[in-house]
This record gives C-alpha cells, sequence and structure tokens, in this order.
C-alpha cells in the first residue's frame, strides 16, 4: 500500500502572513488540525497545528487575529511522497512523534496530506497480506507517537 492510496488530496493551506483567526476558521470549516504553511511559488515552507496556534495564543498574551502563520508555525517539517510505502510514512511519523504528514512532489510542491486516521482507516485485518498494515503494527506506532517519556514525573497524574 502506498501513501497515494489513503492520503487526503483536497488540502486546505495558508500563507505565511495570515494570521491565526484564518487559520482557526480553516480547522473548523474543513475539520482539521494540521494546515499546510504554503510560500508565494506553491512549495511547503512550514506546518501549523491547533496545539501549535492554541500554545502561541495562551502564552503571547495577544489576539489571534495579531499573530500570523508565520509566527508559530513549525519551519522543520518532515514530509513524504505520494509513492512511499505506508510503512515508510508511518515509521516517519513514529520517529518525528506528529499524526500527520505533508505529501510534496519532488520539487517540494504540496500533493497531499496523511494522517494516522487516513492510515488507521486502512488498516487490514489480512495478516497474511505483507503489503497491509496490521492492527498491532497501527497500535504500536500509535503509542509510540504518543508516548511522551520525556515527560517530567512531577507532571504526572497522581492516583
Amino acid at each position: 500500500m502506498r501513501v497515494q492510496d489513503v492520503m487526503t488530496e483536497q488540502v486546505v493551506s495558508c500563507k505565511p502572513d495570515t494570521n491565526l483567526a484564518a487559520v482557526a476558521a480553516l480547522f473548523w470549516e474543513n475539520d482539521c488540525g494540521a494546515v499546510p504553511v504554503i510560500d508565494d511559488e506553491g512549495n511547503l515552507s512550514g506546518i501549523l497545528t491547533d496545539r501549535h496556534m492554541c500554545i502561541a495564543i495562551g502564552t503571547r498574551n495577544r489576539r489571534p487575529s495579531d499573530l500570523k502563520a508565520e509566527d508559530v508555525m513549525e519551519n522543520t517539517v518532515v514530509t513524504c511522497r505520494s509513492t512511499d510505502h505506508i510503512r515508510a510514512a508511518v515509521h516517519l511519523m513514529r520517529q518525528a512523534k506528529v499524526r500527520q504528514l505533508p505529501v510534496v512532489s519532488d520539487h517540494g510542491a504540496i500533493e497531499g496530506m496523511v494522517s494516522v486516521d487516513d492510515i488507521l482507516m486502512n488498516v487490514q485485518r489480512d495478516y497474511g497480506n505483507v503489503d497491509a498494515i496490521s492492527y498491532a503494527e497501527m497500535l504500536h506506532s500509535l503509542q509510540s507517537i504518543i508516548s511522551r517519556v520525556d515527560r517530567p514525573e512531577s507532571l504526572s497524574a497522581a492516583a
């Protein structure tokens, strides 16, 4: 199975100078949690997640309309290609601890997005199919993505 088999092709994006109020509207209207930030040439220059946005608004004491995507976006973006095997994309997600990857062309143009949700909707029960991703494999990947081994013990909940 390839990334192109499960990715979302209709991707909502924004420009670096888009204000966070407009980005929040994109999240809401398109039921997404990550928006690629695209430069004037159509190439990926960053990614902005709902988490980036919430933390920026909460810690900077500024209105969303006063902050731009470029002020809070992640500049170092892990990407994949549409022709990559889905296992390679899952491996990248595990390593980077991200739930979505922009899918880019060889020239850096955005072609789509692939998310954990996209992959989970295509998990296979057929363990004999070497091309399929199993439930167990995805569970392990999700655990790796969401683990917080670097979290201080003082932040853990007490029983």
